[in-house]
Formats: C-alpha cells, sequence, structure tokens
C-alpha cells in the first residue's frame, strides 16, 4: 500500500486501511434470481480443503475446478445496479459453487457492491440478546495466477476467462450498532466501533511520507489473548482489527460453524471493551509484545474454559506442487 505502513510488513497488504470515513456498510443491488438459488439451497455437505497462501491469503480447495468467465473489470461506482453480463457471468459461477460446496452460501443473501464488483458480497445478520451481528463473506473473482489454468485471455477491459480448485475469499463476522431498513428493505449495517483511533502518526517527507497504523498490532493482540498460550495458529489470526472495532475471522463456512462463532466475538468483545482505551493507549508506543503489562493482565484474566474452542485448530505449513508454502488449517 503506497500510501500507508503498518509496523507489521507481513501484514502491510491486507490489514492497512485506509481511515474510516463512514461507520456504515451499504447494501446495493439484491438480484432477485440470485438470491432465489441461494435460498433453494439443501442440507448436503461438499467436502473441501480450507488453507492458506504463502502470501496468506485464505481459500478452500474444491475437488472440482471452478470455471470463472470473464468480468467486465471497470464500474462507474455511481452506477448501484450491475449489468446483464455481469449478473449472467455471477449466476454462472454461483451455481458452479452451489454443487461444488453448498453449505458455504446455505442461509446468506448476495448483494452488489459497485465498488468491488469482483468482489461479490453474500451475508447474514445473527442475534444474541439486544446485540447484532454481521457475517460477511466476500470471493475473489480476480485469477490467481500460480493456482489458475487460462482457458481464454482477458484484456484492458475484461479479466481472463480461467479453471482453478481453489477459490479465495474472506469470512468475517463483525459486531452492529443497527441494521438500516427501509419498510422490509435493508439498506445498510452500521457497525458497532469500539476503536477510538488506529492511526498512530506519519514517517518520511513529500512523496515518501507514509502513514503509521496500529490495525496489525491490535489484530496479534486480539488474537494471541484468547488463544492458548501454546497455540501456534500463523497465519490465521481468529480475531482481527477492523472497521474501528473487533471482528472475527472465520473459518468453520457452513452455517453451523458460522452460527457457532458468534458468542465467541460477543464474549471476547464484552471482554475487551471496558480496557479498550488502556490497550490503545499501550499500543501507540510501542509494537504488540506478549510482555506488555496490560496484555499481560488481561491473559491473566482469561477463563481456561474459553480456550477450548481453539483447541482443535491446527495449522499445517507443507509444499504445494510449485514448491511455493502454503498451509493448511483445520479444526
Amino acid at each position: 500500500m503506497g500510501a500507508g505502513s503498518c509496523r507489521n510488513r507481513a501484514f502491510q497488504l491486507k490489514y492497512c486501511p485506509v481511515e474510516q470515513i463512514s461507520n456504515e456498510i451499504r447494501v446495493g443491488y439484491a438480484d432477485q434470481a440470485l438470491n432465489g438459488l441461494l435460498r433453494a439451497i439443501g442440507s448436503e455437505h461438499r467436502p473441501f480443503d480450507r488453507r492458506f497462501s504463502q502470501g496468506e491469503d485464505f481459500f478452500i480447495h474444491l475437488d472440482d475446478p471452478l470455471t470463472v468467465p470473464h468480468f467486465h473489470i471497470h464500474h462507474d461506482v455511481r452506477q448501484p445496479e450491475p449489468s446483464r453480463a455481469y449478473l449472467s457471468a455471477l449466476m454462472t459461477v454461483t451455481e458452479q459453487l452451489v454443487q461444488r460446496a453448498p453449505q458455504v452460501l446455505k442461509g446468506l443473501t448476495c448483494f452488489f457492491d459497485p465498488a468491488e464488483i469482483l468482489r461479490p458480497c453474500f451475508y447474514h445478520v445473527y442475534r444474541i440478546g439486544d446485540e447484532l451481528f454481521l457475517y460477511m463473506l466476500r470471493v475473489d473473482l480476480m485469477m490467481h495466477a500460480a493456482e489458475s489454468s487460462v482457458i481464454e485471455r482477458g484484456t484492458n477491459d475484461m479479466t481472463p476467462a480461467y479453471s482453478s480448485n481453489h477459490l479465495f475469499l474472506e469470512a468475517t463476522l463483525i459486531p452492529l450498532e443497527k441494521v438500516v431498513q427501509q419498510g422490509e428493505r435493508v439498506e445498510g449495517f452500521r457497525i458497532r466501533q469500539t476503536i477510538s483511533q488506529t492511526w498512530i502518526g506519519e514517517f518520511g517527507r513529500g512523496y515518501f511520507q507514509q502513514g503509521i497504523w496500529m490495525d496489525a498490532d491490535l489484530t496479534k493482540f486480539f488474537s494471541r489473548l484468547f488463544l492458548p498460550a501454546e497455540k501456534k495458529t500463523y497465519p490465521y489470526y481468529p480475531f482481527l482489527c477492523r472497521y474501528k472495532t473487533v471482528c472475527q475471522s472465520v473459518i468453520a463456512l457452513d452455517p453451523d460453524g458460522r452460527a457457532a462463532a458468534v458468542p465467541l466475538l460477543h464474549r471476547s468483545l464484552e471482554f475487551l471493551i471496558p480496557a479498550m482505551d488502556e490497550i490503545q493507549a499501550e499500543m501507540k508506543n510501542s509494537a504488540f509484545s506478549e510482555q506488555m503489562g496490560i496484555y499481560r493482565e488481561l491473559k491473566g484474566r482469561i477463563p481456561q474454559s474459553w480456550y477450548e474452542a481453539w483447541q482443535g485448530v491446527r495449522v499445517e505449513a507443507y509444499l504445494n506442487n510449485s514448491d511455493m508454502r502454503e498451509f493448511r488449517i483445520e479444526g
């Protein structure tokens, strides 16, 4: 990210956000045919592996390859509705995913995001008491060259058509303040922001001036805090600093797995919020360390029973067919 920098370079491309201007996620056009397909998904489960690439990107390995057609690269963000060609191409991909991993999309609703047309969004809202949580699944339709076979080359305006057994995606659980509705129609989600500021400052001059955020260090802080002391899950960090709040990275992608993640985030938030100002104050002055005073204090207060949810999570490193390091995750 040319305009910014994080303390932890390994996180820089994926976890250094631009400063949040709004605390809302807007819901765009929802296609009836596409969502009808999602509502018709049955109870079938198909097997797949969950893995991370050498670049720390999460993907699922499918038994049968997915064929992704051409997509237009450009879209006017002022245009809230997609073209018929886009919807047709997205339906083609979604139909295949429903056949290969139906549990990943079961119970979700899709909407069009004009700002990220190659990362279609699927969601579901959960509730614990009066607290709301948004499960948001982003599917990455860009071709990853090392994991894909080109069917037809792309152009300056169109992505390549390709096939791949690897589907890259991002599944995040986000605490909400409110679901914004107009009558029965969902228009957006107002995020419950629990972190006041992740911007620390700048360094450099002129064109070389870069910003510094603490998001990466907070992600490490939250994740290490709730994992058992001996548990190593790199590159999987279960708790994330996103949208100026604490989110959860979900790896159990079926409906039961998603639902089981909600109380974990709920109790973690309730534990962290009273100490959040002190956490931020200490993190502004130094990178994350397990020797930090506030970390050691909070770690000592974690009930042992809270670690049980993570005991079964295992990460195994291996070399793929191209001698590139990847990680298989189980649990």
